[in-house]
Parts: C-alpha cells; structure tokens; sequence
C-alpha cells in the first residue's frame, strides 16, 4: 500500500512538472507571437512589480533601536547652543522624542501611511507599526505640555509644545493640502525651539519639572497605553469581556445579543494589524523611557525606584526580537499553531505590571 502512494505521489509530481512546462512554453509562443509593443509592456510590468515586491519587502523592514547617547549629542550639536557643564533636565526625552518622530519620517521608504501608489499602498504591517510610534509621539508631546513643562503653581502652556501636540495630532494618512508629513515635520520644529529653550540660560526659558508627581503623570499614560495594548491583542482569541458600561446598561430583549453586546472578538483580518501597532508602539516607548529615565535619575534614585524602572523597560526589550514566522499567526489555546498576539500580550502585561510598581514606589513618602 506504501509503495502504491509513493508511485502516485511520483506521478502526480511529474504530470505537475509538465503541465508547468507546457504552460510556460505556451506564454513563450504567446510573447513571441505579439506584437513588440506589446510584449515590451508585459515585460515592463513584470520588471516594475517584481522590483516593486523588492522595493515593498525592504521598505518594510524596522529600524533599529535608537543609540541614546549618540542622539542626545546630536541634537545637542544641531541646536548650537552654548556647552554647558552638565546636561539640562528635559533635554534628554525631548531630544530622543525629536529623533523618535525624525525615523518615523526619514525610515527607509519614508512615512507610508498616506501613500496612494505602489508599493507603499500595498503594505500592511508597517502603516500600523507607524500607528503604534505616532500614537507615542502624541502621547508624550501631551503630557509635555499638560503636565512636565507646568509646575504646581504656575499653568502657564508652552506655545511650542501647544503647537506641536496639535501638528502632532494631525491626520495621520493626509496625502496633501496639507500631507501628514508636513504637519508632523513642523511639530518637531516646535519640539527644536523647545529643547533649544531647555538648552540656554536665561531669556524665555523652557521648563521642565522632575519631581515624583510628574513622573507618575507619565507614566499613568504609560500604564494605560499598555493596558489598552494588551486587551486588544489577546481580544485575537476572545471572547473578551467588554467593559463597555453604556453597552452592558442596554436593554437587550434576546439572550444572543446580550452575549453579543457584552463580548467583543478582534477580527483574525486586524491581528497583524495590531500586533504591529503595539511593536511600533513598543518601540518608540523603549527610547523615550531610557531618556525619561536620565532626566529623572535622581527622583528614581531617591525614590528606590531605579530597579522598577529598570524592569519595565527590561520587560519591553523582547517585543522588538526578529519575528521568523512570514505572517503573524493566532492560534488557539494550546492548538498546533502559535499564537504571536498572546506573546506579544504577555510581554506588555509584565511591562505594565512593571509600571504599577514604579508608581506605588514613587508615591511612597520620602524617607
């Protein structure tokens, strides 16, 4: 019996080869039977989608972790502002937001979201890898302004850091009049004129505060944008309850649509989708902690809370690993097939687990 499937296997491998063979000796005839000017536009529409499949996989490919040091001393340079002999507080996590929202638009390929053409309309996973950086960037210029340029007495808003959340907050796929890459390249002048500020003495000075309270400010964002994270990411193998209080108050006269109004499934269409904005967004948080944690090294210091910290960013680290499967797979339980929504999910948990820690140390009253 073995050997009988060997012997059709075999022959269906062979028949398989030659009709292969046929067809392609078919499409040779057809090519030589054409005219020229049609044949060179076969040819000239193969060599464009072939290159634009090359063009597509290498635009796809995510930057490397920015080097702090190297980006703190840039910025510094660029500036031209006067030496001085120890590094202001804030310019550290403004400088690594400015380089944060420079790669999302100088990558290879650029910003992407908005493209209308090959191959940049044809990508999925990086438009939503640059989501989860923009939704960062945005986070961060928020609480720059509302919270860490603004001391308990004085609420007076920084025009700069007001312009750029509002450029930053900008369409994210606008091809034009204005494009999206225009608004946020703008926003980071803003962030330039700030950090500049933060970098000379004396005239209109920028602020910026490194006290407990507003590192807790932060990081509160921080907790909460991972936790959004994670419920969606292990919404891929649902149900999930959804805390939805107006949705839960709702009548419903059948039991299904009750079940259906309480518990929410993530589409397996929107799994890559997510689990791409959450790396991006990983990404981007990994950078502008480790300046975050220069400019408040002796709160964490005083605090004891330097080893929390340092957990949190140690528990993001492996969201950015190389991802070998070549789609991102959503297995179920403990199926055959692995399940990369929960890997992620569980990393941004430990994170935000990390993340509650630091800011119950922080709150501690001093020794």
């Amino acid at each position: 019996m073995s050997l009988f499937r060997m012997f059709r296997v075999k022959e269906l491998w062979a028949r398989s080869l030659r009709r292969a063979r046929d067809e392609y000796e078919d499409t040779q005839s057809d090519l030589e039977c054409a005219r020229p000017a049609y044949r060179w536009a076969i040819y000239g529409f193969v060599i464009y989608l072939v290159g634009a499949i090359g063009v597509g996989i290498y635009w796809s490919a995510e930057p490397s972790r920015l080097n702090i040091a190297t980006v703190i001393q840039h910025q510094i340079a660029i500036s031209k502002a006067p030496l001085q002999s120890s590094l202001p507080k804030g310019v550290a996590t403004t400088s690594i937001l400015i380089a944060v929202s420079e790669t999302l638009l100088d990558k290879p390929g650029g910003y992407i979201a908005n493209d209308l053409f090959p191959p940049g309309i044809w990508l999925d996973n990086m438009p939503h890898w640059e989501q989860g950086v923009i939704t960062q960037v945005r986070d961060t210029t928020q609480v720059l302004r509302a919270s860490l340029s603004q001391s308990n007495l004085n609420h007076d808003i920084d025009v700069d850091l007001q312009k750029a959340e509002v450029r930053f907050n900008f369409s994210n796929n606008s091809w034009g009049f204005p494009a999206t890459e225009s608004q946020y390249r703008s926003g980071i002048e803003h962030l330039q004129q700030y950090n500049l500020r933060l970098l000379t003495a004396g005239g209109e000075r920028a602020q910026f505060h490194t006290d407990a309270q507003h590192l807790n400010d932060y990081l509160a964002g921080v907790e909460q944008r991972l936790k959004n994270l994670s419920q969606r990411l292990t919404a891929s193998v649902g149900p999930t309850l959804n805390t939805d209080t107006a949705a839960m108050s709702v009548k419903q006269p059948d039991a299904k649509k009750i079940v259906s109004a309480l518990y929410t499934k993530t589409p397996w269409l929107q799994v890559d989708d997510i689990f791409y904005e959450a790396r991006g967004s990983s990404w981007a948080l990994i950078a502008l902690l480790q300046a975050v944690e220069i400019d408040f090294a002796d709160v964490l210091e005083a605090k004891k809370a330097q080893a929390s910290f340092d957990q949190i960013i140690r528990e993001l680290k492996p969201t950015q690993e190389t991802v070998f499967s070549p789609m991102i797979l959503n297995g179920d339980g403990f199926g055959f097939v692995a399940n990369h929504s929960l890997t992620m999910a569980s990393y941004l948990a430990r994170a935000q687990a990390a993340v509650s820690d630091c800011r119950r140390q922080l709150l501690l009253s001093a020794p």
